[in-house]
């Protein structure tokens, strides 16, 4: 169970938005909330692909509706009513079940959703946050939609959808961590991710980084060939949070400061070097299977 405590500093937004967020491996990685902005953005343009992909779906079935019965049409508005269902609810949990934990909203706003107990995000945690979204926001209005088209809506209707939409709409304001109701059920957080500047020009930087990061042979026979296996994986996974977390936990392993030049440069560098060495030991007879072996 990871450790989760806020950042003590007062006066500066980015420290009240700050936690320090210890990882099951003892990392402290520190994160930065969204704010309630933040998140307004990437949710109107995860909307707009929602309303795209929903207008180019009623196109096809409109296509498909010309020329046919009555029977037919009714069966085809009940398959848009689902399709409609389907898609405002599973485009979310589709992109934040992936790797990047993130829809193209909140990529395109360099965020993603984290579980605030520091462990790996859940599929059930996905479910429930999404699933609360339905009642927060998408319920209410489809049933004031539908009353008014069908001129059921009086004025305390309205009242109510309006309010009870409102009332889980402001929720984020009213809470340190910019929870929505569903993050506050699934135990998730919106993060920003870290975001890296280029501090040094290109030209000073035309250097392999086999020159770049240089390991002692007490550094390298930290781990083994189970260890490279696991670090092959976060490489070919791609995923910047879990590079951030290994990265971290092996350069506080070897002692080493991170010199600004990027996570997958030192980890790439790091593995390359492991297995020059676990090669050249297999050479000789000799085989370290993890890091426990002596």
């Amino acid at each position: 169970m990871a450790e989760v405590r806020t950042a003590s500093g007062k006066g500066h937004d980015q420290d009240r938005n700050r936690r320090t967020f210890v990882t099951p491996e003892g990392v402290d990685l520190k994160l930065d909330i969204a704010t309630v902005g933040e998140r307004i953005g990437a949710f109107m343009m995860d909307l707009v692909l929602i309303v795209l992909t929903l207008v180019l779906f009623t196109i096809a079935l409109l296509f498909i509706l010309a020329g046919t019965g009555a029977v037919l049409a009714q069966a085809l508005i009940m398959v848009w009513l689902l399709g409609f269902f389907a898609l405002r609810n599973g485009y979310f949990a589709a992109f934040e079940l992936g790797p990047r934990a993130a829809t193209p909203g909140k990529r395109l706003m360099k965020m993603r959703v984290v579980s605030r107990d520091g462990a790996r995000l859940r599929g059930h945690q996905i479910v429930a946050r999404n699933a609360m979204r339905e009642l927060e926001l998408f319920l209410p209005l489809s049933f004031l939609g539908y009353q008014s088209a069908q001129g059921m809506a009086s004025f305390a209707t309205g009242l109510f959808g309006l309010l009870w939409t409102g009332i889980f709409a402001f929720f984020p304001f009213f809470n340190r961590d910019r929870l929505r109701v569903g993050d506050l059920i699934a135990g998730t957080w919106v993060v920003r991710m870290p975001r890296r500047t280029l501090s040094n020009s290109v030209a000073a930087r035309v250097v392999s980084e086999e020159a770049r990061y240089s390991f002692s042979d007490a550094q390298l026979s930290v781990y083994g060939e189970f260890e490279l296996q696991k670090l092959e994986e976060v490489l070919r996974r791609n995923d910047e949070y879990s590079m951030i977390v290994v990265a971290r936990t092996i350069r506080e392993r070897l002692g080493m400061e991170d010199d600004g030049g990027g996570d997958h440069a030192f980890l790439e560098a790091y593995y390359t070097a492991l297995c020059q060495r676990l090669e050249r030991g297999m050479l000789f007879g000799k085989r370290k299977k993890d890091k426990y072996q002596r």
